[in-house]
């Protein structure tokens, strides 16, 4: 097949990001939860018929790096079954997931019966089952406890629903209406994906639509090989702690060596820990978003997210460790919370390679808050997700960002006004923790406090974050950020929480999370007088 000339192939491109763009306007309008309606806690991408990621939206780093794998396994149970009309599903992390609640939804596209791509999306279902609403336990032991695990299955077989596949999956959740809501938004993103990328076919033809396919994938792949000669090279080793499992076993080491070649890059994480008996064991795919997104941001995130640009990536993750864990393993932590400081151990290797690129440490949690039970004015169960944003790492040229989702979620902190109105819940504090950035010549970014009321009796509330025994780290002389705490209110009197834990609620108790601040940059005595009178201006208002 011949390559496409430079305007076509412009064209085509930006058409082909334009598609995931707009499946995930549908997803996010569709759904039923808040948190995929109002969070964005999803991800959309399209991918050839071989199963190569082809294009992506600008979604949620941790499911886009991992959904090549989940489109693999598809493959794999349907090589020879695949159909018009056809929605394969899959969560099981050990079978192309990442954790049990990120869905993933596989449509294959044909055109004239032949097989030209698939449309996939992955969304954060806020309860799957498992021992707790949520289903985000910190104190599941397996991988068993933390809810139904779903290989792939036609969900819809020729556009006509498995009716004992659903009732099967919604039997086993708390909240089966908003899910069966969300799984047809998912659906329903898969069909404009298919819908658009047949529009396209037919104003031009397949082969010109599969070879411009297969030069994009090229296209990337060159161009990160340009960016990697770029790199000087050199070898650089890390190490960063995950604070506990929460079961006993602390300072759990993540260890890196990144070696920059002459066309590729090496990530060796041999030394790593041990998978541990607490749910923050992560998957190798995992593993690989992780190392995907700290690759782009060192050399250039404007070059096309597909197969191409990670093909000169090699990573070695030894199995039976916390960076590629084997089954049983308990995971839910290990795609929120381990996978943050995969990012951050490997951007504190590069910082002693390419230091201008790399920022200092972020919050280095998503701070995961589930709180669920029987809502009194439906009288029907309700699970309430959320992570909660903190301060962005200061970078070599400028203060970090106050109050923000950092590296591998993408997400929004849901509306206090969507909150209060779809669950039984009060936020009565919502605010920046002044100081709470590391000092330095640039600035870290500030954490947040939030205090959750709970306005019934009998909840569950399941708390899982880091960072509160390890400080985000500063670069080049910047103080490190504040830590993370976490407490409960009852009464008059306040009771800290472990970052790893699951307890009941009532009427009147008060859950405050306090989020870390992110790492200073450079020496604090570097700093000029005019950002020194603004940060004193800005601690008093």
């Amino acid at each position: 097949m011949e390559n496409l000339d430079p305007v076509s192939f412009e064209i085509l491109k930006n058409s082909l990001i334009s598609i995931t763009e707009e499946m995930g306007v549908v997803l996010r309008k569709s759904s039923f939860s808040p948190n995929i309606k109002e969070r964005r806690d999803f991800s959309c991408a399209l991918f050839n018929a071989t199963g190569q990621l082809t294009a992506q939206a600008e979604h949620i780093p941790v499911h886009l790096g991992a959904m090549p794998y989940s489109v693999q396994a598809v493959l794999k149970e349907f090589e020879d079954d695949l159909l018009e009309g056809d929605d394969i599903i899959l969560n099981d992390p050990y079978r192309g997931g990442t954790h049990l609640p990120d869905i993933m939804m596989v449509s294959p596209i044909f055109f004239k019966e032949r097989l030209v791509g698939f449309a996939a999306n992955r969304a954060h279902h806020s309860d799957v089952g498992g021992v707790a609403p949520g289903s985000m336990s910190a104190l599941s032991r397996d991988i068993n406890q933390e809810g139904v695990r779903i290989p792939p299955v036609k969900l819809w077989a020729e556009g006509k629903p498995n009716r004992q596949i659903l009732d099967f999956v919604l039997s086993n959740v708390r909240t089966p209406d908003e899910r069966l809501g969300d799984l047809r938004a998912q659906r329903a993103a898969n069909l404009v994906g298919a819908r658009r990328l047949l529009e396209l076919l037919k104003k031009s033809s397949v082969s010109i639509v599969e070879s411009g396919m297969n030069q994009l994938i090229d296209y990337s792949e060159e161009l990160m090989i340009k960016r990697i000669r770029e790199l000087p090279r050199k070898s650089s080793s890390a190490i960063d702690y995950l604070d506990d499992d929460g079961f006993g076993t602390t300072d759990i080491p993540i260890k890196v060596k990144v070696t920059v070649g002459r066309q590729s890059t090496a990530f060796d994480f041999s030394g790593s820990a041990k998978q541990v008996q607490g749910p923050l064991n992560a998957v190798y795919s995992v593993t690989l978003s992780a190392v995907y997104y700290v690759m782009r941001c060192v050399t250039d995130p404007s070059i096309p997210a597909n197969a191409g640009c990670f093909k000169p990536l090699q990573v070695k993750a030894p199995a039976g460790t916390i960076v590629n864990a084997e089954p049983p393993a308990p995971v839910a932590g290990g795609n929120v919370e381990t996978s943050t400081r995969i990012v951050d151990v490997a951007l504190k290797a590069f910082a002693r390679i390419v230091p201008e690129k790399v920022c200092a440490a972020c919050q280095g949690t998503m701070n995961n808050v589930t709180i669920g039970g029987v809502d009194p004015r439906t009288g029907k169960y309700f699970t309430y997700y959320e992570t909660i944003a903190g301060g962005f790492g200061a970078r070599y040229n400028k203060d970090g960002v106050d109050g923000i989702h950092s590296h591998m979620t993408n997400t929004l902190n849901t509306p206090v006004e969507a909150l209060e109105s779809a669950y039984p819940l009060r936020v009565r504090r919502y605010e920046l923790v002044r100081r709470s950035g590391g000092k330095g010549r640039f600035r870290g970014g500030l954490g947040i406090r939030r205090d959750t009321e709970v306005l019934a009796e009998g909840f569950t509330i399941s708390l899982m974050g880091e960072r509160q025994r390890h400080r985000p780290w500063g670069l080049l002389g910047g103080r490190s950020g504040s830590p993370g705490e976490y407490g409960i209110s009852r009464g008059n009197k306040m009771k800290a929480l472990s970052s790893k834990t699951t307890l009941s609620a009532n009427a009147g108790d008060v859950l405050t999370v306090t989020t870390p601040g992110g790492g200073g940059y450079g020496s604090p005595g570097e700093r000029t007088r005019d950002k020194i009178r603004q940060d004193r201006a800005d601690a008093k208002s």
